[in-house]
């Protein structure tokens, strides 16, 4: 007995430890949101080689302007901020200077676009020849990053929408939980275990896609699915819940 204890403590401790903290989660957070934004730059640069490349890097261009169109236009307010499209805006130019100014991006990529003087080594040459031939990619790169943080700002400014959606599919699901335990219906550890597992990738979804989309698309046709479906799930959850606590 004895034994077994000492045994299953070191593996509890260790599980404990393996828990990540506030630092570990942050840094987790941070590190999925620059891989999906070396997808994206990725995913850009696919389509210039072989959907749209008679756009270039116009095509990203075009992107970022519409979707600060969409916040000036359409989603002008938020319960969050006052101005959307400044707050957009404010996204995009702190991306610019963390990732490509800070970085000294901006200082090599304007290195090598300058003509080499008469005298400047192969290597010198040789650099600014084959950023020549991808300049087009750098700007669409940079460009990307700002639509990357332009797309994080609206999604942060729709987090209130999945909180609603959220606190209605809970009130319907209590209340249906509700009606089963008084009118004697059936109860199954079947649906609300798996319906509890879809409330995270629902929400984590949104995210996965809207930063991926190659595309310029009104953000409402992205956050309102995926929150309905968000709601719908909760409430299943909630309904499906074990009836006496």
């Amino acid at each position: 007995m004895t034994a077994r204890s000492v045994a299953v403590q070191p593996a509890g401790r260790t599980a404990a430890e393996r828990t990540p903290g506030f630092f570990g989660r942050t840094f987790d957070l941070v590190k999925w949101l620059l891989l999906s934004l070396l997808f994206s730059v990725l995913l850009e640069w696919g389509g210039m080689t072989w959907v749209w490349p008679e756009q270039g890097s116009n095509h990203s261009r075009t992107m970022l302007e519409t979707e600060l169109g969409f916040l000036a236009s359409d989603l002008r307010e938020s319960l969050l901020v006052r101005d959307t499209a400044a707050y957009a805006r404010r996204f995009a130019d702190l991306s610019y200077e963390g990732l490509i100014r800070a970085t000294g991006i901006e200082r090599l990529l304007v290195w090598l676009g300058e003509t080499p003087p008469t005298d400047a080594s192969k290597v010198r040459r040789g650099a600014h020849a084959l950023f020549a031939g991808g300049a087009e990619y750098a700007l669409a790169a940079v460009t990307i990053t700002q639509l990357f943080a332009v797309r994080v700002a609206i999604l942060t400014l729709a987090l209130p929408v999945f909180v609603l959606a959220a606190v209605l599919g809970l009130a319907d699901g209590l209340v249906q939980r509700d009606v089963r335990r008084w009118s004697g219906g059936r109860e199954s550890s079947f649906v609300y275990h798996h319906a509890r597992r879809l409330i995270g990738p629902l929400f984590l979804g949104v995210w996965v896609l809207y930063l991926a989309l190659p595309v310029s698309l009104h953000p409402g046709f992205v956050v309102l699915p995926f929150a309905a479906g968000l709601g719908l799930t909760v409430a299943v959850t909630a309904a499906s819940f074990k009836k006496y606590l």
